[in-house]
């Protein structure tokens, strides 16, 4: 054993990771947002001068990253839940409890839509999210549905057994309460024509979650055909005003 072999620095670690991402990029250099750092208790941008100057024969990525499962040409929404989208499990046991209790088509979509926003891009306010990416591609109920959910979830409604979910008392706290917008959200909600679709959406998701279910997409290929209305020039640039947020899940390292 070589007792004069030093442990590599925190500063020649990171060298080694940088080198190793270029190398896994055929020779580019990816960047991170500010949102990436967020999570990680860092306010603070990617340092593209100080990348420019360690790596000068090097280009920023701007295009796919090839590190992620290669999108086609026009992606379907089909493509994003088989390549973009970290967990599949939830979302089609919801759809699949809403078809088995008879719901309408519009519903199982609903169900199956409903929280994208966590499975493609971010947990805060992920019905809203979810809600702007879906928009242009199904009927209106549906995205003001997977919308409201994000307040609805908080309240119970009896007549339809939806309690508060014990869940929520074991990851927040009995002390919790929601924010002052997500209880006026759910007041506007409550006598809104579309009501039900939202709390239906509620219902059927607190009891989707067993990690053990068979469940497969391909139960509902057929519904998303016949109500997500598809771009023919592919998710993400067809210039709907939600094409940007598909564009960035295909490309999220892209520099600009």
């Amino acid at each position: 054993m070589n007792e004069h072999v030093h442990a590599p620095t925190l500063s020649e670690r990171a060298d080694e990771i940088e080198e190793k991402m270029m190398h896994d990029l055929a020779e580019r250099i990816a960047s991170k947002s500010v949102l990436f750092g967020m999570a990680d208790g860092k306010v603070e941008i990617f340092d593209a001068a100080a990348f420019k100057a360690k790596n000068p024969d090097k280009y920023f990525l701007m295009g796919a990253d090839p590190r992620l499962p290669k999108m086609p040409e026009k992606p379907t929404l089909i493509d994003f839940f088989n390549n973009r989208f970290a967990s599949l499990n939830h979302l089609l046991q919801s759809a699949t409890l809403a078809l088995k209790n008879g719901h309408s088509e519009k519903i199982v979509l609903a169900c199956l839509l409903h929280d994208i926003g966590v499975a493609s891009f971010i947990r805060c306010d992920h019905g809203y999210w979810g809600a702007q990416m879906i928009e242009p591609y199904v009927d209106e109920e549906v995205s003001w549905a997977v919308r409201m959910h994000q307040a609805l979830r908080f309240f119970p409604d009896p007549s339809v057994g939806y309690e508060y979910p014990q869940q929520y008392i074991n990851n927040f706290g009995a002390d919790y309460k929601p924010e002052p917008y997500i209880v006026r959200e759910y007041e506007r909600a409550k006598n809104h024509k579309w009501y039900m679709s939202a709390r239906l959406i509620c219902v059927n998701d607190i009891y989707s979650f067993d990690p053990n279910a068979k469940v497969n997409l391909d139960n509902f290929v057929d519904i998303i055909g016949r109500n997500f209305r598809q771009p023919e020039e592919g998710l993400g640039f067809d210039d709907s005003p939600s094409a940007h947020m598909w564009r960035t899940l295909m490309w999220p390292t892209r520099f600009l």
